[in-house]
């Protein structure tokens, strides 16, 4: 099927075809990204935008030995395939499968781990100047997104580059936002120019010699200087990079492989960091990608002739994130002091709406979670009333923010994470199933989490007018939970909601675990002759221990269940509690994830995997009171 690309079957193969044969090449790479992702789900539009720029970087460095950092991570399937992964491309993000980001104990020539923007130049700095101490000559890639640029991560790296003295390439991949204007083969004929070894050493030889003139040398050094800098801000685009220290070159077209091998085959002779600036489109090579570049961002399996969704929703149930963007529009046409932020991902956490309908009080702030906080501390400061809506994974770059900016002031901020718990294909740099454990660690900050669509509209609500302080509702990735909608109970600050009261075993559930936990107490009910009570945790700061100690006068197990590592835990508070009130006749079960990173696959897969099915669980409460009878 690929005449050409059968011929990569390793790293560096691609230095074996034959030049005349690049363009061919790179259409049967797309043509295998897009058979592949259509079948398996993943990042299409952007990696269909880096053929040719993988390419040329392949043809200019040697692997494992020179080093290529993809910032985020999604756009690394090319990289893959022309380091002998594309038969295993077709279990892409699947569980047991291949993963849709670098990672380095999958092949050597993945140099870093990546899944979070803004953090390629870091990485990629760090290998520059560990090669300079150890006295090694290989070389070092860092390919940085257009939109990655608004992670102040970027600049503090740029800032650390300028002292390196020796080669590391940045190539800012820009694919959507125009950083410049292009001013062709001026700009690129001044690009060779500058980059030569022959201009470079005429330039400084030339500065020595006038700056040898007695009395007058410095001073014309100086204006020379300063008209040669207004002549380049006339002419060649990405002097703020140049202010900086750096060397920049570009733009260059991302779809021409000769021009590109060229261009960083000039910027390797610099003996310091450059950036290249190269100029892609998204979705390059097929249609559909390139006139919808989000929608094919991340997308789930599809039919490659029409771009529809392979696996429609076989029922009408909204996602958690449509739920809450509607109810903070409802909320929002009545209340002029609600603002929305979010950290470049308004479609994601259900905002658009909100943006084209209260335009003045939405704030897309980028990949700036850090930013976004405390930005949101100041907002309430000043009366308003900000809601942040970031991915649980992401909210952990704000830790800093949110503790300092935020609770310790005890500014009225409210934190809508969505993509908590397990989250699926995207792996361990996306599973949202730390946020309990370092939330609940920060005074004065309430930690809520629904059971299903209603009491996610309700805590939203009482979120904003029933709290002074800082609060965060989590919620999982997916359709909602729309059962158990009788269980309604007003929501009062710090307690629970007693689903069903019975004995000897009860199970206090958090958030999407809820509906598990009622699924096992039926079980118990009709298996077991056991009737089990069912708490909604509802809080998992405070937490309701007055029910509980309560309860523990008539129960004998008390599952705790919870989509999070076990360390730091809701379950380990809840031990942790009955151990010093002394309730030691008590079987504690904690139903939670391993204190370990937790692979791709698809959610209900690793669900079942690390027992926290509704079958697993209940095979869990039938052994422990089948060893209480013996």
């Amino acid at each position: 099927m690929y005449n050409i690309l059968e011929q990569i079957r390793q790293p560096n193969d691609i230095k074996n075809i034959n030049p005349a044969q690049y363009k061919e090449l790179a259409k049967e790479i797309r043509a295998c990204l897009i058979r592949n992702v259509s079948k398996t789900g993943g990042h299409l539009a952007s990696n269909l935008g880096v053929v040719e720029l993988t390419m040329a970087i392949h043809l200019c460095l040697t692997f494992p030995e020179d080093k290529v950092i993809w910032d985020v991570g999604h756009q690394s399937y090319v990289h893959k395939i022309l380091t002998g992964r594309k038969d295993m491309l077709r279990s892409l993000r699947q569980y047991d499968g291949i993963s849709g980001f670098p990672k380095m104990c999958e092949s050597s020539s993945d140099a870093f781990n990546t899944g979070h923007a803004s953090t390629s130049v870091s990485a990629a700095l760090g290998y520059a100047f560990s090669r300079q101490m150890q006295g090694r000559n290989n070389k070092v890639f860092a390919v940085i997104g257009d939109g990655s640029m608004t992670g102040g991560m970027f600049y503090e790296a740029l800032n650390n580059a300028v002292t390196l003295k020796s080669n590391m390439v940045i190539v800012l991949n820009d694919n959507n936002m125009s950083i410049s204007r292009n001013v062709g083969g001026m700009s690129s004929y001044l690009t060779r120019i500058r980059t030569a070894d022959r201009y470079r050493q005429l330039n400084d030889n030339v500065k020595g010699a006038i700056k040898s003139i007695p009395g007058i040398g410095d001073s014309v050094v100086e204006k020379v200087s300063r008209s040669k800098s207004s002549l380049k801000r006339l002419m060649i685009p990405g002097m703020m990079f140049e202010d900086m220290g750096l060397t920049y070159i570009g733009p260059v077209d991302g779809h021409n492989i000769n021009e590109l091998v060229r261009t960083f085959k000039d910027a390797m002779r610099v003996n310091e960091p450059v950036i290249v600036h190269v100029k892609t489109k998204k979705g390059k090579g097929y249609r559909l990608a390139e006139e919808n570049p989000s929608y094919f961002h991340g997308i789930e399996p599809f039919i490659v002739k029409s771009g529809e969704l392979k696996n429609k929703p076989s029922d009408d149930r909204p996602a958690y994130t449509k739920v809450f963007g509607r109810k903070i529009c409802e909320l929002a046409e009545k209340d002029e002091s609600i603002a929305a932020i979010c950290a470049a991902m308004p479609q994601g956490t259900g905002l658009s709406d909100f943006a084209e309908k209260f335009k003045d009080r939405f704030f897309d702030v980028g990949i700036a979670e850090e930013h976004a906080v405390t930005f949101a501390a100041a907002l309430s400061a000043d009366n308003m009333k900000p809601v942040v809506a970031i991915y649980s994974t992401f909210l952990q770059r704000s830790f800093d923010q949110i503790l300092h900016d935020v609770c310790i002031c005890g500014h009225h901020v409210v934190f809508a994470i969505d993509r908590s718990g397990i989250v699926g294909n995207d792996g361990e740099t996306h599973q949202g199933i730390y946020d309990i454990s370092y939330l609940t660690s920060i005074p004065g900050l309430t930690v809520m989490a629904p059971k299903n669509d209603m009491e996610l509209e309700n805590m939203l609500e009482y979120a904003i007018y029933n709290t002074d302080g800082p609060v965060a509702i989590r919620y999982p990735r997916g359709k909602v939970c729309d059962r158990l909608h009788e269980y309604n109970a007003a929501i009062e600050y710090g307690k629970a909601e007693l689903m069903k009261k019975g004995e000897k075993v009860m199970l206090l559930a958090f958030g999407s675990m809820v509906n598990a936990a009622a699924q096992v107490c039926d079980r118990l009910d009709k298996e077991c002759g056991i009737n089990a009570t069912l708490v909604n945790l509802r809080f998992a700061s405070p937490v309701d221990y007055d029910l509980i100690d309560e309860l523990c006068r008539t129960h004998d197990i008390v599952v705790t269940l919870e989509e999070n590592i076990l360390s730091g835990s809701l379950s380990e508070h809840i031990a942790s509690h009955l151990m010093w009130k002394g309730y030691n006749n008590i079987k504690c079960i904690p139903v939670t994830l391993p204190d370990s990173y937790i692979e791709h696959g698809a959610q209900d897969a690793l669900r079942a995997k690390y027992g926290l099915g509704a079958d697993d669980i209940f095979d869990k409460v039938r052994r422990c009171l089948i060893e209480g009878k013996t």
